[in-house]
């Protein structure tokens, strides 16, 4: 299914996000003009979070308020998303503490990356199909 105008902002920043998923993964391999540095990557990481992630994270706590309530399968499955959002915040801010910053930061992208796909292989395609009319009411600059 082709993905709803509205929703076009969050999967674009998904996109940039899954990079950075990719680049922080103990495997990868070296990207041109990137760091291999650990201190480097959680820098940049940082800033990425910063910039991207916490607007995002806030943009899609807005639509899930809007989608919730119509379907119950849909409630439930809002709650998951919201409470990996919970985790994975969870894990960004324990790496300051980290012993082990390459292997937290490789957990921390992979774990990001599967609730990536989940939201764009899953719950937009749910929401697109279920809630047609609340896709049409999104607007997030006024979020």
């Amino acid at each position: 299914m082709q993905r709803h105008p509205k929703l076009v902002p969050l999967s674009h920043e998904h996109k940039r996000l899954l990079f950075v998923c990719r680049y922080l993964k103990t495997d990868a391999a070296p990207y041109e003009g990137f760091p291999l540095e650990t201190q480097a990557k959680l820098e940049y990481m940082v800033k990425i979070f910063q910039e991207v992630m916490v607007p995002h994270i806030q943009k899609e706590d807005y639509l899930f308020e809007l989608c919730r309530g119509y379907h119950t399968e849909i409630d439930i499955m809002l709650d998951e998303l919201l409470e990996e959002h919970r985790t994975i915040s969870g894990m960004y801010s324990a790496l300051v503490d980290s012993p082990d910053v390459v292997r937290d930061m490789d957990t921390l992208a992979r774990s990001l990356e599967a609730h990536i796909r989940k939201e764009e292989r899953v719950a937009f395609e749910k929401l697109q199909e279920l809630l047609p009319d609340v896709m049409d009411q999104i607007n997030f600059e006024n979020s």
